[in-house]
């Protein structure tokens, strides 16, 4: 591939365009507000200026309910060699661009499972997709050459090709990306009415489950509107679990001992299962889940502190897998916890302790 022209350059256009374009493609940028382009321009994601004739491929990164129609524009004005969109929903514009008559042999339905709370061309990286899984739905259709250019756009922006019919997808990002959402949304909703000395003891629990309430409203209304019906249907084992939860919660609540035991039962259950879940979602890389120790450190506010531990954590010999950071309320202070593995987590503590870190158990 040596050119593209991606179509809409939000968070998802402008990242693959910046993707490509830091691997020596030359990209065309084209939104339908000129000043999202020049934006993504400025960034280093490409040209805002019109190809002078067919690419290799064209990306459409625009919302669900309007692939349809800029792909088939963008079809009829034969500006690309293949097609391919990002949309986070693949069923429904596949089926409307059959309706449309269009021939969708050079056209693949692809989506990246990568994104943040925030969007627009500002938002964008050159590495929002690394090893990411890029689901590709090709149909018996698709041409051999464009399912190729689909698998070096995914090669090119260093994420990992998963092949799935466009139903199937949509199921699944309904129960792991669409619901979520909502659930985000609805528990982060209960924090706007609240009193605000509740609010001050947010920690990072809530923290966790809100982050995604951030997200843009208008973009999600539109997301959502194309995949509905498996959503709700998530959402109603979801309701069905939530109901169960509260009457196990009154249960809990009554002078009757058997009732009580019936409730912790029913609150064990949901608890269990939630555990048996969380289980199966993929680890670091896709793996399997690992086991991390978490060696808590209270770290100052301070420019240089983050940087000082992990350096620490490096003369120490220490891999830290991951990272999280709780921040004392009212306080210029918080912990930072280091994931390791559970080897590594003495030696780390006491490397820490002997550069002055304080440890917390």
């Amino acid at each position: 591939m040596r050119t593209a022209v991606v179509i809409g350059t939000g968070l998802i256009g402008t990242s693959a365009a910046l993707a490509l374009a830091g691997r020596g493609v030359t990209v065309h940028l084209s939104d339908h507000d000129p000043s999202r382009a020049r934006t993504a321009a400025a960034l280093g994601a490409g040209t805002d200026e019109a190809p002078e004739g067919p690419v290799d491929l064209a990306i459409i990164a625009v919302p669900p309910t309007h692939v349809a129609a800029t792909l088939s524009s963008a079809m009829r004005d034969g500006v690309a060699r293949g097609y391919l969109d990002v949309a986070s929903v693949k069923g429904g514009p596949r089926r409307e661009l059959e309706a449309l008559g269009l021939d969708l042999a050079a056209y693949i339905g692809t989506h990246p499972m990568a994104g943040k709370e925030r969007s627009g061309p500002l938002a964008a990286t050159a590495d929002l997709f690394e090893g990411r899984p890029w689901v590709l739905t090709p149909t018996r259709d698709t041409d051999t050459e464009v399912l190729n250019l689909a698998l070096e756009l995914v090669a090119l922006c260093r994420a990992v090709p998963v092949v799935m019919d466009a139903d199937a997808h949509d199921r699944a990002v309904a129960l792991v990306s669409h619901t979520p959402q909502l659930i985000s949304s609805m528990v982060a909703a209960r924090l706007e009415a609240a009193d605000e000395t509740a609010v001050r003891l947010c920690g990072q629990g809530i923290r966790d489950v809100t982050r995604i309430a951030a997200s843009d409203p208008g973009m999600w209304v539109e997301i959502l509107s194309a995949n509905p019906g498996p959503v709700a249907d998530v959402l109603a084992g979801v309701a069905a679990d939530l109901g169960e939860t509260v009457e196990a919660l009154r249960a809990l609540q009554s002078s009757d001992a058997e009732k009580r035991r019936g409730g912790a039962a029913g609150i064990e259950d949901v608890l269990r299962r939630g555990n048996a879940g969380r289980v199966r979602v993929p680890g670091k890389h896709g793996a399997a889940p690992a086991t991390y120790e978490v060696v808590a450190v209270l770290i100052s506010d301070r420019p240089g502190e983050l940087a000082r531990i992990f350096a620490d954590a490096s003369r120490a010999g220490v891999n830290v897998e991951d990272v999280r950071i709780d921040h004392a309320t009212g306080q210029q202070a918080g912990l930072v916890q280091l994931m390791v593995e559970p080897s590594a987590a003495p030696g780390l503590s006491a490397a820490l302790r002997e550069r002055g870190w304080s440890i917390r158990q």
